[in-house]
């Protein structure tokens, strides 16, 4: 057996395990994680202080370099996430519907675990942390595989948990991390039916695209997020330079920030002012159409590359579009489903483009940021997924179970 595969038949025996496990035992190990975490902040700040030391050296963007650090701050926000799921319902063995047949059978359908689930990951080391915790709360075993920029501070935080399991009577082997960092260890996860039932990709869009075309395990696809703002004629200035500020500039590496911003011709003048003048105090580099680049001063000629485009930096996308229809059709062929909005006063137009636009999330006056579990009370989430089977949006604790059905008979026979 290789390594990945002896992971894999050790992570599928720690999942039988899991999977009868109480609702109190799961919340007990989640508990000594959250704790472990905090207590051993050091270690985990020490480890990622390497992993940031080499990826400054080789040239990281600035964006990167967020993604990869973490602080006192941070590490306490992946505990707080963990208290978060401990407080959400257990979300096994939930009846989701039940019938009594004439012939005396009783069903019912229940939700289980999807069992083992293998996370491929870029850069985040917080995604340890959040992917394990959900995991086992949801009874599935899990195995990590982080990119080489984290592998320190990954190693760190994955021994932490497993130490922390195993003290309150849970399998270690809930949670491992591959340690091989190649792009070999990648493809043979994403081969290894036999073991692993589920695999989620979340990264950038070769990631994602390459786990799409190469796995022959089931793939539930967190998107990427080239997220519009659409800017209508009946918009409030103040309001939407507020909106596109923040959706832009609050945190711009993660993938619910605004990439892109849709003007109607009627207020694109004075809008872009307003928000231009918001965008200039985070040095915002807007690549705008011929329209935009005719209204402010310092706009770059936008190429056809650039709607498409994630930038995760302090760079946005500018178009005026003549009305709302033309806003939804450019979304519908650049937008990457993730989180798409319209800032407007008027209710038809917010009706219509919450029905024409096909996103995880479609926004009224409101910004973009908002699309991630915690925020929508999910709690933590392992990604956004853009796709529709088996699961849409925030990918927290019920997007990781199935469903089986429980058959109760006194004898019958077909």
């Amino acid at each position: 057996m290789t390594e990945l595969e002896k992971m894999g038949a050790a992570a599928k025996a720690a999942e039988r395990e899991l999977a009868c496990a109480s609702g109190i035992i799961k919340d007990r190990a989640l508990s000594a994680i959250s704790s472990a975490l905090i207590e051993n902040s050091g270690v985990i700040i020490d480890a990622n202080r390497l992993d940031f030391e080499n990826a400054a050296a080789q040239g990281y963007t600035a964006a990167l370099l967020d993604r990869l650090r973490l602080d006192e701050g941070r590490i306490k926000g992946m505990a707080d996430s963990i208290t978060e799921i401990i407080a959400a319902n257990d979300p096994v063995g939930r009846v989701i519907s039940g019938s009594v047949r004439p012939n005396g059978l009783k069903i019912e359908k229940v939700t289980v675990p999807l069992g083992v689930i293998a996370v491929i990951f870029e850069a985040r080391p917080n995604v340890t942390a959040d992917a394990a915790s959900l995991c086992l709360k949801a009874g599935n075993a899990v195995i990590l595989r982080g990119g080489k920029e984290a592998i320190n501070s990954n190693r760190a935080i994955t021994e932490i948990m497993r130490n922390a399991i195993k003290n309150e009577g849970l399998p270690a082997d809930c949670i491992q991390l591959v340690g091989n960092t190649s792009r070999e260890s990648a493809n043979e996860l994403m081969k290894l039916n036999e073991y692993v039932d589920v695999l989620i990709p979340r990264g950038g869009a070769g990631l994602i695209r390459a786990a799409v075309e190469n796995s022959t395990v089931p793939v539930i696809k967190p998107g990427t997020g080239n997220c519009h703002v659409y800017v209508d004629r009946s918009a409030d200035i103040d309001m939407a330079a507020k909106i596109v500020f923040n959706a832009k500039t609050s945190r711009p590496s993660v993938c619910n920030a605004c990439e892109s911003l849709l003007l109607h011709r009627d207020i694109a003048e004075m809008a872009l002012i307003a928000i231009k003048a918001r965008l200039d105090e985070k040095n915002v580099e807007i690549r705008g159409d011929e329209i935009a680049c005719t209204l402010v001063e310092d706009c770059v000629p936008a190429c056809e590359e650039d709607w498409g485009r994630e930038y995760l930096d302090y760079t946005i996308s500018i178009k005026v579009v003549n009305n709302i229809n033309e806003a939804v059709e450019h979304i519908a062929k650049y937008g990457s489903g993730h989180s798409e909005c319209i800032v407007t006063s008027d209710y038809q137009a917010a009706q219509l483009f919450m029905q024409s636009v096909d996103a995880a999330a479609v926004y009224v006056n409101a910004s973009t940021r908002f699309t991630d579990g915690g925020e929508f009370g999910y709690g933590a989430e392992i990604g956004i997924s853009t796709q529709k089977l088996h699961a849409r949006g925030p990918l927290g604790l019920e997007s990781l179970t199935s469903e089986k059905y429980l058959v109760f008979g006194s004898g019958q026979i077909r």
